[in-house]
This record gives structure tokens, C-alpha cells and sequence, in this order.
């Protein structure tokens, strides 16, 4: 199975399940862990309260939200593992999709779900994470160095220009709810890496991408990890990680 590791609220729809849908639809087998076992949706700005006059650029598109709304009703969606149940011998690979609210801080700052990760990504198996799903896979160590497991490797995250520039749109309104750390994602995950070049920006000026243009979107894939930066990266990041996933021979 493919285990997808979700905070106990606020991560990003479109980050969630636009790679699951990719993945149930190619017969892939999905499950979720959450930390303490319990359904865990998403932020609820993102889906239905929205951002005012800036809801048409922030709020997640509707074909992500479609997806959305078919992972919610998924038996596996209702009924999550904890991350101290999750069996490494029962993962096949694993995602971490972003989110930028408080909730997410209870995936991002546990250790448990850190090493769920980098015990998958130090054996080889096919992982990825997007925008601040990065964050976790930074600060999971690799037991043998004491470093971050992505110390070695190419990556992207949240940019500090797409973070920035969100929190400088909202921020009269509604504070810091796009700042959940005082450093940006790309600061930290950066200072994670054995050379700042590893971490790759992308194009500047960044464009969505769709299912039927996912050329639009960016990412870094090195070995047996995938990253991405932000929602609009998520088709291309699905059908990567997807074809990743078919190609393991493990898998099958």
C-alpha cells in the first residue's frame, strides 16, 4: 500500500487528493495515518470559507475539490492508521502533501510521522512531498549520519517568493495564517541540504498546472524521491508519483 501521512487538520485538498485520485484510479491500494488514528480533514478555508475577493486565486479549484470530495467517502480515508500503528513492512511508499494552517503542525513536528517517512525513503521506496510536506521530510534523520535523510538529495519546497507573496496578500486580514513558521519553508529546507544548490526554485513566475497540461507544473524527482511546490504543481506531481510507484518492482 501507499501511505499517505495527514495532520489532524488543515493540510492542502488539492495536494491530498489530487495524487490519491491518480493513484486509486490506477488500481494503486491507498491508506492514511494520522496522528492519533482519527479522520482528518482539510483546511476548511481552502475548501469552504474562502478568502473574500482573493477567493478565486486561493481557494482550491473545483476538479481538486471533486477529488476531494471522492476521498473523503473512501472506507480507507475513514478509518486511518495512527502513526505508531503503521507497519513498515506493509508500506510500499509514502506522500506528504502540505498545508500551511496551525493543524498542520501536528504532522510536521512529530517525530513519529518523520521516521514513518525517512525510513521509507532510506529503503529505497518510492516517497514524495509537496510545499510544506517538505518540511517533514527535512527533519527526518538518518539514523547512521544524524543528518536530514534529504541531505544528499535534490529537492523543491514552498519557495519563499509563493510563500511571501500569500502571506503579504492575506496578511492584513488574517494574520499569519500563511507564515506557520517564522522561517520559510525554503530557509529551513535548504539548511537541511549539504549544498544550497540542491534546493531548485523552478520558473520564477510560477503557472498552474491541469490534468491535461501538467507541463506546467515542477518538480524535482532524484532517485526514489519526488518533490513539489504548491497546489499548482499537483497533476504533475500525481501522475509522477504514480508512474514512480507502477515502476517499483517491489510492487508488484
Amino acid at each position: 500500500m501507499i501511505l499517505f501521512l495527514l495532520p489532524d487538520h488543515d493540510y492542502d485538498p488539492t495536494e491530498s487528493a489530487v495524487p490519491w485520485a491518480a493513484l486509486r484510479d490506477a488500481g494503486i491500494p491507498v491508506r492514511f495515518a494520522t496522528p492519533e488514528g482519527r479522520v482528518a480533514l482539510a483546511d476548511d478555508r481552502l475548501v469552504e470559507q474562502g478568502f473574500s475577493v482573493l477567493s478565486p486565486l486561493l481557494m482550491t479549484r473545483a476538479d481538486a475539490l471533486s477529488d476531494y470530495d471522492r476521498m473523503r467517502e473512501d472506507p480507507d480515508f475513514q478509518s486511518p492508521l495512527a502513526y505508531s500503528d503503521v507497519d513498515d513492512a506493509e508500506v510500499s511508499g509514502v506522500l506528504v502533501p502540505g498545508g500551511h494552517a496551525p493543524g498542520m503542525k501536528s504532522m510536521l513536528e512529530s517525530t513519529t510521522a518523520q521516521n514513518v517517512f525517512g525510513r521509507a525513503l532510506l529503503a529505497g521506496k518510492p516517497v514524495a512531498a509537496v510545499c510544506h510536506g517538505v518540511l517533514l521530510a527535512a527533519r527526518a534523520q538518518d539514523p547512521e549520519t544524524g543528518r536530514s535523510v534529504l541531505y544528499d538529495r535534490r529537492t523543491t519546497a514552498l519557495t519563499a517568493t509563493l510563500e511571501l507573496s500569500a502571506w503579504n496578500l492575506t496578511r492584513l486580514r488574517l494574520g499569519t495564517y500563511y507564515r506557520t513558521y517564522p522561517q520559510t519553508v525554503q530557509a529551513e529546507v535548504t539548511a537541511a541540504l549539504r549544498d544550497p544548490r540542491q534546493f531548485e526554485r523552478g520558473p520564477l513566475i510560477p503557472r498552474r498546472d491541469t490534468a491535461t497540461r501538467r507541463n506546467r507544473g515542477f518538480t524535482v524527482h532524484d532517485r526514489n524521491y519526488l518533490s513539489a511546490r504548491w497546489p499548482g504543481d499537483c497533476h504533475r506531481l500525481a501522475a509522477e508519483y504514480r508512474d514512480l510507484v507502477l515502476a517499483d518492482p517491489a510492487i508488484h
